[in-house]
């Protein structure tokens, strides 16, 4: 399994609109190998941002990959040159994390 995070922060008042990007269906929901895209909020610092961290999960490196190499991901990034980002983002970067161990709680299946 292979985590991708995307961390974004913005001046206090703006993590909504980065939710909603986040939160929209794209190509990427259409990609064998996605298994699921969580958006998170911290409002709790006591600076004048908020963070916001998507969080993308794929079933192994190889479909991360594909997503990588795909005509939709492609083009997706040709739309975007030259495109500034908002005046309310300061910074953004993004992490790879390759799962080495997973385990589930005792009741995590029962619930689903």
């Amino acid at each position: 399994m292979l985590i991708q995070t995307r961390t974004i922060v913005v001046q206090k008042g703006h993590a909504d609109a980065v939710v909603e990007r986040f939160s929209q269906r794209g190509p990427i929901d259409e990609m064998e190998g996605l298994l699921d895209v969580s958006v998170m909020v911290n409002r709790s610092k006591k600076e004048d941002t908020e963070e916001v961290v998507a969080m993308i999960r794929w079933e192994s490196v190889d479909a991360w990959k594909n997503w990588e190499k795909s005509p939709a991901h492609i083009q997706g990034h040709r739309d975007k040159k030259g495109h500034t980002p908002p005046d309310y983002v300061i910074s953004s970067t993004v992490s790879m994390y390759e799962v080495k161990a997973r385990r589930e709680g005792t009741f995590a299946k029962q619930e689903q």
